[in-house]
């Protein structure tokens, strides 16, 4: 049995990934969890990547744009991002999002 099964966010550090983005990251055998703060006006350039993503809004209203599809993400919502799936957003309002990851992102151990 894992020897860390509970855990508090208080042990997870806080990153400035990128200016205006906070993330707190969770890395398991198979995903990785990104709880993020996103101050309003930060973009989050178009870009792709191999991982599948799901992004779901906690607070605020952000913009996403996925291969050309464009919507506004408030709490409740969320989005399917399919590996190598063009999209990137901006956030309108200061925003809370979760962003799965799977498989896991090794890129992101490096924060």
């Amino acid at each position: 049995m894992a020897a860390n099964i509970f855990q508090s966010f208080t042990d997870i550090p806080v990153k400035e990934t990128i200016a205006g983005f906070y993330s707190q990251f969770i890395h398991t055998e198979t995903n990785t969890i990104n709880f993020i703060e996103i101050l309003a006006g930060c973009l989050v350039p178009l870009h792709q990547h191999v991982h599948q993503q799901c992004s779901f809004v906690l607070e605020g209203r952000f913009e996403m744009t996925v291969d050309n599809q464009t919507r506004i993400l408030a709490p409740g919502l969320f989005a399917i991002i399919p590996p190598n799936a063009i999209h990137g957003g901006t956030a309108i309002t200061n925003c809370k999002l979760i962003d799965l990851f799977t498989p896991v992102r090794e890129d992101y151990k490096n924060f």
